[in-house]
């Protein structure tokens, strides 16, 4: 279990990371996680329960009964908890005004603001039905989005960091890819800041084609700066058709926050490298990742969060064995296992870090 806090002038941030102590089934792990975060007397912004199987779903009331019941903002991602590959990511905050938002009845997300800018935290953003087509099914999310966005006084120029989940992703990633791309242009989100974004496997309750969340901010302090920060190994993603940055940097005045997009095994033209090569993979990944952290003055030590996915379970060991090689320190990271998109890649890891100024 991990637990980073970060002290500030008019609020405190909590980033808990909780994985399986060896077997450990999730009812206990979700018991640990309520264990966690009720000494911290604050209020929780969202909740990501990664690599679960469907027969989990008995345990869910367990994690939700012991943070804000039903009204809890939840993402859940199943899988089929391969190799007891699973865990939970909360963020919480205490001494800050926390308001949620809904659609439609249900829970999709929540803003609070530290004292120099909003945030609003999208999670587990679902179709309205899960009998379209997958391409409408996207559409609807993405109208869903400015719905929920717009109820919170944000529009989509205030992302920056997004996810989606998509069942059979190999099966239709183009598509969405299409999708995305047709809702940027509309929105001219290409003429502002693209988003950092992941774009994995992930099966939901409702069996929907997708599940989707995001990360939005904004700013009246001229102080508060969001940029997109390029990757110094790869190409800029919409060079070869996926509409998203390598990672976005928010700017305050007294730290700055990375998010990273999820990184695969990609060279500097964009193609596929190492195929069939898991640790090769990892290798090429991880110091794609590691030169961006640098690029901004950060690196691991500096990572609140990271999500580790593996398209074979089996591989999984070689992150650790990577680390203890390349004399990587500890940082908070769930490992689960999930297609990627594009068949051929076996590792992606996304990660989010701060540093103060």
């Amino acid at each position: 279990m991990s637990v980073t806090t970060l002290s500030r002038e008019s609020v405190q941030e909590h980033f808990i990371t909780v994985t399986p102590e060896g077997k450990e089934a999730p009812e206990s792990l979700f018991r640990r996680v309520a264990e966690a975060v009720r000494p911290l007397n604050g209020r929780v912004i969202s909740v990501e329960a990664v690599g679960l199987a469907p027969a989990d779903r008995k345990s869910l009331e367990v994690l939700t009964g012991a943070l804000d019941g039903k009204d809890t903002p939840l993402a859940w991602i199943e899988n089929a908890r391969t190799n007891n590959l699973y865990g939970v990511h909360v963020w919480a905050v205490s001494s800050a005004r926390v308001e949620p938002l809904s659609f439609e009845g249900r829970r999709a997300g929540t803003l609070f603001e530290d004292g120099h800018a909003q945030y609003c935290r999208l999670v587990g953003l679902l179709p309205t039905s899960a009998t379209m087509g997958r391409p409408e099914q996207a559409q609807t999310v993405f109208r869903q989005i400015e719905t929920v966005l717009a109820s919170g006084g944000m529009a989509f120029s205030d992302v920056l960091r997004t996810w989606f989940y998509n069942d059979n992703i190999l099966g239709w990633y183009r598509e969405f890819n299409g999708v995305r791309t047709k809702f940027f242009q509309d929105k001219k989100v290409f003429e502002g800041l693209l988003p950092a974004s992941t774009g994995v496997a992930g099966r939901n309750i409702l069996g929907a084609a997708l599940l989707s969340g995001l990360i939005a901010v904004k700013s009246e302090d001229e102080d508060v700066k969001a940029f997109e920060v390029p990757s110094p190994l790869q190409p800029p993603a919409p060079q070869y058709g996926s509409s998203f940055s390598r990672a976005v940097e928010l700017e305050l005045p007294d730290l700055r926050r990375l998010y990273v997009s999820g990184t695969a095994s990609i060279d500097e033209h964009g193609k596929s490298i190492f195929v069939g090569d898991p640790m090769a993979q990892v290798r090429q990944t991880m110091e794609v990742v590691q030169a961006i952290l640098q690029s901004r003055e950060m690196d691991w030590g500096d990572v609140t969060r990271a999500l580790a996915y593996f398209k074979r379970g089996q591989d999984a060991p070689l992150f650790q064995k990577y680390r203890e090689e390349s004399g990587v320190p500890p940082f908070p990271a769930v490992i689960v296992e999930n297609d990627i998109c594009r068949d051929e890649l076996l590792f992606e890891i996304e990660v989010d870090a701060v540093a103060a100024k």
